[in-house]
C-alpha cells in the first residue's frame, strides 16, 4: 500500500512516496516499518521508526474502527444486530471493551492481517493475530468457494486507506499534544529580570513619593602650606 507524493519524512522540503507495511500502537507510541522514495524513479529506502510521542487521537481512533473487524476474523464475536458502529459516533459498542487492535501487516499485494488482543477474565491479555485478508480480485478458483472470503473485505479496506493515512500522518509529524514538553526559558533575560507594575495599579489620590536631592558636593578648601619653622640652634 503506497500514498500519493507527499512531504518528506526528512527536513528536505521535497516530494516523497511511502509504503508502510507494518505499524503497531503500543502504550500511545508508533511503531512503523516503511520504505520511501525520494521520486517515482528513486529507489526505495527501507526505515523502521520507533516513536517518542504521543499518537493524536485521529490514529488511535483509526485503530479502533478496526476491532468489529479484527473480532469477526479471530472468531471472537458473531456478528449481530447493532453490531458495526454507527457514523454519527466515535466510540464503540459495549460488546468491544474487551478487545483492542494494537498493529497492522500490509500485505506486498494489497490486504492486511490485524494484530491484536482480548483481555481475559483473570485479567490476562491474550494477544491474536488474525488472518490475512487480501484486496485484490479473487481468482476463478477461489471464486468457487466463499469458505476463505471475508464478506466485509470491501469495507475494511476503505478503513485501511484512513488507517495507512493517519499511520503517514504520523510519520510526517502529526502527535498529540498532550504530554509534550513546553518550551522553557521563553524571555530573554533582559526582560526576566525587568518587573513592571500595570498602570492601573496606581491610584491618583494616591501621593507620589519625590526622590530626595541629593546634597550638593562643597568644593573642598584648599590645604594651608605647612610653615617650616627652623629650630634655633643651641
Amino acid at each position: 500500500m503506497s500514498t500519493e507524493l507527499a512531504t518528506i519524512v526528512g527536513p528536505q522540503a521535497q516530494k516523497s512516496v511511502i509504503q508502510i507495511t507494518k505499524a503497531t500502537v503500543k502504550k500511545q507510541l508508533l511503531a512503523a516499518e516503511f520504505t520511501e522514495q525520494l521520486d517515482l524513479e528513486s529507489k526505495p529506502r527501507e526505515f523502521t521508526m520507533q516513536g517518542t510521542e504521543p499518537v493524536h487521537p485521529d490514529l488511535e481512533q483509526a485503530f479502533a474502527r478496526l476491532v468489529p473487524h479484527f473480532c469477526l476474523l479471530t472468531e471472537q464475536l458473531e456478528e449481530g444486530p447493532n453490531y458495526w458502529p454507527t457514523e454519527d459516533r466515535d466510540d464503540l459498542p459495549a460488546g468491544f471493551d474487551s478487545y483492542g487492535v494494537t498493529g497492522i501487516i500490509a500485505g506486498a499485494k494489497g490486504g492486511v492481517t490485524l494484530m491484536g488482543f482480548r483481555k481475559l477474565e483473570n485479567g490476562k491479555v491474550l494477544n491474536m493475530t488474525a488472518q490475512y485478508v487480501s484486496f485484490t480480485d479473487p481468482s476463478e478458483q477461489f471464486e468457487e468457494s466463499d469458505a476463505w472470503r471475508y464478506p466485509h473485505t470491501e469495507a475494511l479496506e476503505q478503513l485501511m486507506e484512513h488507517v495507512l493515512d493517519e499511520v503517514e500522518a504520523a510519520l510526517r509529524g502529526k502527535c498529540s499534544e498532550v504530554g509534550r514538553q513546553l518550551k522553557m526559558f521563553n524571555q530573554e533575560p533582559e526582560q526576566q529580570a525587568t518587573t513592571e507594575l500595570p498602570s492601573e495599579t496606581i491610584q491618583d489620590d494616591m501621593p507620589v513619593e519625590q526622590p530626595q536631592a541629593k546634597p550638593e558636593r562643597q568644593p573642598r578648601a584648599p590645604r594651608k602650606a605647612r610653615q617650616v619653622v627652623a629650630e634655633d640652634a643651641a
